[in-house]
């Protein structure tokens, strides 16, 4: 009896995803733990083994199909003395052969071309027709170049547009031209039949017609969404639209810091970031502030045990956002070289499932593109986000003198139902006293 290789749910969320690349193909011989297919989900492109063993008889969704709901027929495994002939396709599986196949739809427009082909004769004589009107023939047969106001005020007041001599562009006649002739009197309309005469009134030369001017146009091209992006741009909309987002925004002086920074690298074999830093000094302060790792539900406030920190990371993809777990209980060179791994593994997008679902915090860091300070969205459902600046120099006062201090500006993104302002505000100041007293993170 053949066996009916389904779309698997690879994350909680998840509803659909991306058939990205098959590894086998039709005829081939598969046993239980062999890698059939990746799948691209919201986060990441995962390996989809098999559970049983056979022979592949038909692929269903070809690779490159997005939008393949979950538990949808996306191949079938034949048993040993099945032929592929008897293959029948459960009703069940058509809703993914649409999806897979748009080339049905594709033609429809294509056959429907030759309807709308005899508008296209209408399209050339539209061009013309301002030209036309912009330029009526002078007797001398040259062009006689006035905007369309130009034309009716000459018409209203009785003015020769051939004896007008032109102010605009190339030599247009414009409103304020056709204003001043009728004042001077300078150009009454010519006699009729004599249009040869009236063309010489101006006693000059007409300019010459300026070449048309050319817009220089670059390819447009349409990116097709990936199933990341679509669903970071869901989530990101939910969040902004659902989550009572407050902002909480502070400078902090982080000289301190850069000098037990210096001071590890010299002496340590791993090379500590700043970013690294800011992951251990967070962890610590919601240790010290349990309520702000925390998310919200309708009937109850949920208080994380675990200090997991989520870490954005940018992707060609789209943002990823690997977990640094139990964040407080590592030290800052295992918090480096995981942060390392799991950037490196985020880009590549081979991350596992349990490396990017769940965290009860967020970091985004732009410190290192020069953005000295932004407000970052909240990752649903956690209930706090911190966006970091760039650590620069300024001029600050310090005991009443202006000195230079290097200062980092965070803002503290929360959701008002589970973090009100003065606990997000306490926090801050927690978060405060470990940035600025780095040793204290060792205590």
């Amino acid at each position: 009896m053949s066996i009916n290789i389904l779309m698997p749910a690879l994350s909680p969320t998840m509803t659909e995803g991306k058939l990205a690349k098959w590894h086998v193909k039709e005829g081939d011989k598969v046993t239980s733990g062999n890698v059939v297919c990746e799948i691209e989900t919201d986060k990441a492109t995962m390996e989809v083994e098999a559970v049983d063993e056979g022979v592949v008889g038909k692929i269903v969704v070809p690779e490159g199909t997005e939008g393949v709901k979950v538990n949808a027929i996306i191949a079938v495994l034949l048993e040993e003395g099945e032929d592929a002939a008897s293959i029948k396709v459960p009703d069940a599986t058509a809703s993914p052969a649409p999806a897979a196949a748009p080339a049905p739809q594709a033609a429809a427009p294509a056959a429907a071309a030759p309807a709308p082909q005899p508008a296209k004769p209408a399209a050339p004589p539209a061009a013309p027709q301002p030209a036309a009107q912009a330029a009526p023939p002078a007797g001398d047969g040259a062009r006689l170049f006035a905007s369309p106001l130009a034309k009716r005020i000459a018409k209203e007041m009785n003015v020769d547009l051939r004896a007008v001599k032109g102010s605009g562009p190339g030599g247009r006649v414009v409103k304020a031209d056709v204003e001043t002739a009728a004042k001077a009197g300078t150009a009454r309309p010519a006699p009729a039949g004599a249009p040869a005469a009236a063309a010489p009134a101006s006693g000059a030369p007409r300019p010459p017609t300026p070449p048309p001017f050319v817009m220089p146009s670059g390819e447009t091209r349409k990116v097709p969404h990936t199933a990341i992006r679509k669903i970071i741009a869901r989530r990101m909309l939910e969040s902004k639209q659902l989550v009572p987002h407050f902002y909480l925004t502070v400078d902090y002086e982080i000289d301190a810091l850069l000098a037990a920074r210096t001071a590890i690298n010299a002496k340590g074999k791993a090379k500590i970031s700043v970013n690294d830093m800011i992951i251990k000094a967070c962890a610590m302060a919601l240790r010290d502030h349990p309520d702000v790792n925390a998310s919200w539900t309708e009937t109850e406030m949920i208080q994380y045990g675990n200090v997991d920190i989520s870490v954005a990371v940018a992707t060609d993809r789209g943002l990823v956002t690997p977990i640094v777990r139990q964040a407080d209980l590592k030290g800052l060179a295992r918090i480096s070289a995981e942060m390392k791994d799991l950037a490196a593994r985020a880009k590549e997008g081979k991350l596992k499932l349990d490396e990017f679902q769940g965290g009860g915090f967020t970091i985004s860091n732009l410190g290192m593109f020069g953005i000295k300070d932004f407000a970052g969205i909240i990752n649903p459902p956690q209930a706090a986000i911190i966006a970091v600046g760039a650590g620069e120099e300024r001029a600050v006062v310090r005991d009443g003198k202006m000195v230079i201090r290097n200062m980092m500006s965070c803002t503290l993104s929360v959701d008002h139902r589970v973090v009100d302002g003065a606990l997000g505000a306490q926090f801050l100041q927690t978060l405060r006293s470990y940035i600025e007293q780095p040793a204290t993170m060792l205590l």
